[in-house]
């Protein structure tokens, strides 16, 4: 199986770089700088599960011109226009789009821009970061992936994919309930960034303020938007995100909140903004939510009059 990675950045540099470390027939599809960075150092892994360094396979957008099997699709919200047109001309019927962006409406934009015949879902669990000489950092001792398709089948192309990620250094699984284990991922981030953002606070700092009542109304109204939606939470994942976000000295904050932090873009639309709208669509009352979306856009506003617009 042919397999395209969109970028060699932390999501896609990591999963593309041990499905290569697993002798995989990858190619990264890259911007020109993050080629010479490539070609001059190789990829570089640095993990808890084992270090790469690899040579890596690239191609250009100009460059690209026939299909792939497998398109792992890892981008920021905000650059999805751009990464889907680059990545077009590797795109035929037998395709198969497996993105791992945050939220759902990407998947609407994908299935809009090519068929839904070749879009799955997929989400993924890992924190990973790119250093400033290129490195790709792996922070957390999980790395887990797992995908489907978006009607819950089990497919002849599914069960390839599944072979193709087995067998790799990282926890992959096929799902027949991808879509509801994306709304579950989406009810999770949602709070934490939703609350860390507002407060921009660490869980530990939130509930040491003695406002672990607000983090949990704000996981209420996710979890009530995503039963409303059809995908209500389980009882044992809104537990976990229950206690993730009312542990005392806890230093977990959403990665967004280190984007703002650092006065980098923020996934605002896509992760709150998105899920306000299907709280709107279903008639439920999200005043935590809407708050901690004023905030985020507000934040947007002071960086466009700031540093003008930011380059496509």
């Amino acid at each position: 199986m042919r397999v395209l990675v969109v970028g060699a950045g932390a999501i896609g540099g990591y999963f593309g770089g041990r499905l290569l470390e697993a002798g995989r027939d990858v190619t990264f599809l890259v911007r020109p700088r993050r080629r010479a960075e490539l070609d001059k150092s190789g990829l570089v892994i640095r993990s808890p599960f084992g270090d790469v360094t690899t040579t890596a396979p690239t191609v250009t957008a100009d460059e690209l011109n026939q299909p792939f099997d497998l398109i792992l699709l890892s981008c920021k919200a905000y650059d999805l226009a751009g990464a889907t047109e680059s990545f077009a001309p590797a795109v035929a019927a037998s395709t198969a789009i497996l993105p791992l962006l945050n939220g759902l409406s990407h998947i609407d934009y994908l299935v809009k821009r090519f068929s839904g015949g070749n879009v799955l879902g997929g989400q993924c669990q890992i924190s990973t970061t790119v250093d400033t000489t290129g490195q790709i950092l792996h922070l957390n001792n999980f790395h887990r992936m797992s995908f489907g398709e978006r009607d819950g089948t089990t497919t002849a192309r599914a069960e390839a994919i599944a072979s193709t990620l087995a067998g790799t250094r990282f926890d992959s699984r096929l799902s027949n309930a991808i879509m509801q284990e994306m709304w579950d991922k989406w009810v999770l981030i949602a709070a934490v960034a939703g609350i860390t953002c507002l407060m921009r606070a660490s869980v530990g700092d939130i509930v040491a303020a003695n406002a672990a009542n607000r983090a949990t109304a704000m996981l209420d109204e996710c979890a009530a938007i995503a039963s409303a939606s059809g995908f209500p939470p389980s009882a044992p994942n809104l537990q976990f995100a229950q206690t993730l976000l009312t542990t005392p000295g806890s230093e977990f904050a959403a990665s967004m909140l280190r984007d703002m932090e650092r006065g980098a873009r923020i996934e605002s639309d896509h992760i709150i903004g998105d899920l306000i709208r299907h709280g709107d669509a279903t008639k439920r009352d999200c005043p935590m939510l809407g708050i901690a979306y004023a905030h985020l856009k507000a934040y947007e506003a002071r960086q466009a009059r700031e540093h003008g617009p930011r380059p496509v």
